[in-house]
């Protein structure tokens, strides 16, 4: 299958994508439930027109995109509109590495491949639990100029030496840490385990930090990607936490329906303290 979908065009893929999305959400209710509490939460909070249906669809694009990206990664490349890499360029001249924050929405894993035509990145991932499943992303990941690296110290320590060379790294930001590597913080208004790694990180070498989207275009026509520097994080954690999910609220604001609703932003995870209580 994963070869299959690698052959076919980028808007048959996105197409089969958008089914699955849709599919899934009409098949398992564990998976709606998720994905309409925290969607609508948002919608509703920001007077956004609600498109179940559309935000259903662009989450399964989202695994599709990740797919044929991983198949196709020239082809992928030619289909990428860049704003604002002047941004990338001028981060990186001031010999401090740069800090790239790629959360779950559109084509996240298009833009370490754009870095990689130009500078070396290191990017920090979570394995999958399922052997078979990490081979797939291991190999569909594999790319020069891009080194992946994952969660854990050993992992930590490349991504400091990378910005020791100057270089850039990569973190999904929006992904639940294990429990006591984080600290709760309010995301879209309700309280989220949420890493202060990038904080620790960018602040102990002075690193600019860069937001980075790839929203989806019409089927088959690619991406848009845009790169925002956001200012420097606090060097008080919890204020740090808050900065970091604000950036992330404010990326996901800019197309809401390319972003992963059904991933459980708000759970507990195992040895975390409790959330505070309201």
């Amino acid at each position: 299958m994963f070869k299959g979908i690698g052959a076919l065009p980028l808007a048959a893929v996105q197409v089969i994508g958008a089914f699955l999305g849709v599919f899934t959400y009409l098949i398992s209710s564990h998976y709606r439930k998720l994905f309409r509490a925290h969607y609508l939460a948002v919608t509703t909070q920001y007077q956004l027109p609600v498109k179940i249906w559309s935000a259903a669809a662009g989450s399964g694009m989202l695994f599709a995109d990740s797919l044929w990206v991983w198949k196709n990664p020239k082809k992928s490349l030619d289909l990428v509109e860049v704003l604002h890499f002047d941004i990338v360029e001028s981060a990186l001249s001031e010999g401090h590495g740069l800090l790239m924050l790629t959360p779950h929405l559109g084509c996240f894993e298009v833009m370490p491949r754009i870095m990689a035509q130009h500078y070396p990145a290191t990017i920090l991932y979570r394995p999958a639990r399922q052997k078979w499943l990490n081979e797939i992303v291991e190999e569909g990941r594999n790319y020069p100029n891009l080194h992946f690296v994952p969660t854990n110290l050993n992992g930590v320590r490349q991504m400091t030496r990378a910005l020791t060379r100057g270089e850039a790294i990569g973190i999904l930001p929006d992904q639940v840490p294990s429990g006591g590597e984080g600290i709760w913080s309010p995301f879209f208004g309700r309280p989220a385990y949420t890493t202060i790694l990038p904080a620790r990180l960018a602040n102990r070498h002075q690193t600019p930090v860069v937001m980075f989207t790839a929203v989806r275009k019409k089927w088959g026509a690619g991406w848009l990607m845009q790169a925002k520097r956001i200012e420097p994080f606090s060097k008080e954690p919890q204020i740090a936490a808050q900065e970091l999910n604000l950036a992330i609220e404010n990326a996901i604001l800019c197309a809401p329906e390319q972003f992963l609703w059904a991933y459980n932003r708000y759970k507990h995870p195992t040895g975390a303290d409790l959330p505070p209580s309201n």
